[in-house]
């Protein structure tokens, strides 16, 4: 009789391997959840796990079944309704199925719930940031930047099972199996000799022949008791993250909290802010971030007050460009520098101020940044920084602008800010 003793440090995630092909398989379905999920969360609420919901439909295995159309014959049980041959009516619109739960109420059909499971934070933020990158990150002289890329690095005798070596456990398993049973074979082919000779010897030994047959059988016992396989002997191959040359960066977001900007629109604009500190952490190591708040004067401030500052006033949008310049003439030289802005305003500007903009970003920001970025979030009609700006993307490759009118754009207009490009440069 065989038994088998789980002993393996992660026996919980038996399922591991299956979990991710899962994940793997229905990427599509998860990825539009997660962009759904992820608007009805609080802007503190980011970077957790989440609740994955997938249609019922989307995961059943294909199967061949008659269509609902054409005429069929079918024999019924016997009712005091129909007749033989009457012919019957088909139901509209067919069975049930699974849904929202908001449509209107119906006595025929049946169906299921969508599929609802969870994912991990790590999975979740993977999905999140999944094709995402700074776009035109190039090299410059100081690298200060790390990049990981994941490298084999020979075996671990503790993983995951989806790293199972099988060649190399099995080769530990014969290996113990012989060390452990090598004194048993030798003492057992001593004894199979020493039965061959009394077992010719005359006059014949019964009993000798019987104890000689007794050990031997107690021997082989003992060495087939001796596992097949034994968490010792398991191998994995192991991985290990190594820094890859890169280059060192700046991020500067820049965001209006004038009287125009009410507390739904200064909460997409922070929900846009998180989502981008996230994805910076998360995909590059050591990029520094710069927050400017500005209303009609312009302030640097840490990271806490970006968020929380109560402060607010009137409307100058040049006075955080002014800024921002300042900055990077001071700390951030260009030739060694990656240089990224994020601004976000709900457009209101003083109308004299708009032209002033476009002459800062024009002649001073532009030119010495990679990647310039302007979010308008408002559902009014756009004013005159808008109008300015837009002369600015027709004239720069490095300018996009995107337009934000509820919680549900956030989302998708950060992964079009931020999609990897095939010709973005990372060597």
């Amino acid at each position: 009789m065989a038994y088998f003793i789980d002993r393996r440090l992660n026996g919980k995630n038996k399922s591991a391997v299956n979990r991710q092909r899962f994940l793997r398989r229905y990427k599509a379905q998860i990825k539009q959840s997660i962009s759904g999920a992820i608007n009805k969360r609080s802007v503190t609420d980011v970077d957790s796990g989440e609740s994955v919901s997938i249609p019922i439909e989307d995961i059943n295995e294909p199967m061949f079944h008659q269509g609902r159309g054409g005429l069929r014959h079918r024999v019924h049980p016997g009712n005091d309704h129909f007749v033989q041959n009457d012919r019957i009516e088909r139901p509209q619109g067919g069975g049930g199925g699974g849904g929202s739960g908001q449509g209107q109420a119906s006595q025929d059909g049946e169906g299921q719930d969508e599929f609802v499971f969870q994912i991990s934070k790590d999975e979740y933020l993977d999905l999140l940031f999944e094709d995402l990158a700074l776009p035109n990150l190039k090299r410059n002289q100081h690298r200060q930047i790390t990049e990981f890329k994941s490298h084999r690095a020979g075996f671990t005798s503790n993983g995951v099972p989806a790293n199972i070596s099988v060649v190399r456990s099995l080769q530990n398993s014969l290996a113990r199996r012989t060390a452990m049973s090598a004194g048993k074979r030798r003492l057992l082919h001593e004894l199979e000799e020493t039965l061959d000779t009394v077992s010719r010897s005359e006059p014949a030994q019964l009993l000798e022949e019987e104890r000689l047959r007794k050990e031997i059988a107690e021997l082989r016992e003992k060495i087939a008791r001796v596992p097949f396989i034994d968490t010792f002997d398991l191998r994995y191959k192991n991985y290990e993250k190594r820094p890859e040359p890169s280059s060192q960066a700046v991020m500067f977001c820049l965001m209006d909290v004038s009287g125009s900007m009410d507390q739904a629109t200064k909460d997409m604009a922070k929900r846009f802010y998180i989502l981008l500190y996230l994805f910076l952490s998360r995909t590059y190591k050591n990029v520094e971030v710069v927050y400017i708040r500005h209303h009609t004067q312009a302030k640097e401030v840490d990271e806490h007050e970006f968020f929380y500052s109560q402060e607010t006033g009137g409307t100058i949008v040049s006075s955080a460009l002014k800024l921002m310049d300042e900055v990077v003439q001071e700390r951030y030289d260009p030739a060694q520098w990656n240089i990224y802005a994020a601004q976000a305003s709900d457009g209101d500007n003083w109308a004299d101020d708009s032209p002033l903009c476009h002459e800062i970003l024009a002649k001073k920001l532009l030119p010495v940044v990679r990647y310039y970025s302007y979010i308008e979030i408002t559902r009014r009609a756009h004013q005159t920084l808008w109008r300015e700006y837009e002369n600015l993307q027709a004239t720069f490759e490095n300018f996009a602008m995107q337009h934000i009118r509820d919680q549900d754009d956030i989302y998708p207009v950060f992964r079009e800010l931020f999609q990897k490009q095939t010709s973005d440069s990372h060597s």
